[in-house]
């Protein structure tokens, strides 16, 4: 299924039609989630692979024969996409399922659902360049020609998968709507990627050992995952995401924007950034120099108790 120029339009979002059809996108808003499932959401270029390759070690153990053996697409499909039926319905024991959806296409097939949800943000002005990059390198994305004006289309939320202040807002603003949610962030995960395995695998219901723990932070690291070709993308073939224009897992740092944006361009966006999130508690480390900002509130919801642990 190439589609490679197609972009399907659904609930007025843009969609790359090389991995979403209407069929496909109609299957996700109407999927029967399962309490045994959980349930990764992202905007895009937010952490997503790190969250799956996190969750596939911490739910074995810190082996990680899983994760060098099977694609992360196979692992975590991504609901919205043409392959997930297929994938889900040869899977066996809990589910991990990976989502770019808005909290209001999904919300209604969670809104009964015991599912736990992950939450990963990130910090805009790097999710900007990543993506900005991303789309230089993958086929079935536009063209973003230069980066101001791919910024621009990211300001105003008309870039496939839509806004990112409405995605990052509506899943955090009504976390309380969920039973089991945990909200966690990729800067917090790159500054204390031990406590955030932890408190992933604490929230899985995923006791690890120390021996376990320091398995899964050697095996979740951007160095190992970067060689893994599980998860750095090197099996997608060269028309559909071409690895001569970039590399899928680029630096994996914090404050790249600054490599990237004007001094205009920054004060802009804080403009709009200010304007979008004024409502909003969120808080974002924007520079690997600055400390991580403290919570205004920790979005986590009770646990019921469901493992994941196989």
């Amino acid at each position: 299924m190439a589609r490679l120029d197609i972009t399907e339009t659904f609930q007025n979002i843009m969609f790359p039609g090389h991995m979403h059809t209407q069929d496909s996108l109609n299957y996700a808003v109407n999927f029967k989630f399962q309490d045994t499932d959980t349930v990764i959401v992202t905007y895009p270029k937010s952490g997503t692979t790190w969250m799956q390759e996190i969750i596939s070690l911490v739910s074995r153990k810190g082996d990680p024969t899983f994760s060098q053996s099977q694609p992360n697409w196979a692992r975590a499909p991504w609901l919205e996409q043409y392959y997930c039926p297929q994938v889900l319905q040869a899977s066996t024991g809990p589910r991990i399922i990976t989502t770019h959806l808005p909290y209001d296409l999904l919300a209604p097939a969670l809104r009964d659902s015991n599912a736990k949800v992950i939450y990963v943000a990130r910090n805009p002005k790097d999710v900007a360049v990543s993506y900005y990059h991303f789309h230089k390198m993958a086929n079935f994305l536009p063209d973003p020609a230069t980066f101001s004006e791919f910024l621009s289309d990211f300001l105003k939320g008309t870039v496939h998968y839509g806004s990112w202040f409405d995605h990052v807002k509506g899943w955090t603003g009504r976390a309380q709507n969920f039973q089991n949610f945990l909200y966690i962030t990729y800067e917090e995960m790159w500054q204390d990627l031990r406590g955030s395995v932890e408190k992933v695998s604490h929230f899985l219901q995923c006791s690890l050992t120390e021996e376990e723990l320091t398995n899964v932070q050697k095996h979740c690291s951007f160095s190992s995952m970067k060689e893994n070709p599980m998860v750095n993308y090197t099996l997608i073939p060269q028309e559909i995401i071409d690895h001569s224009r970039g590399k899928f897992m680029r630096k994996g740092k914090i404050g790249d924007w600054k490599n990237n944006f004007t001094e205009e361009q920054s004060d802009h966006f804080d403009a709009v950034y200010s304007s979008q999130m004024g409502d909003s508690s969120l808080l974002f480390k924007w520079d690997y120099m600055e400390e991580m900002p403290k919570p205004r509130n920790t979005i986590i919801s009770p646990l019921r108790e469901i493992s994941l642990c196989t």
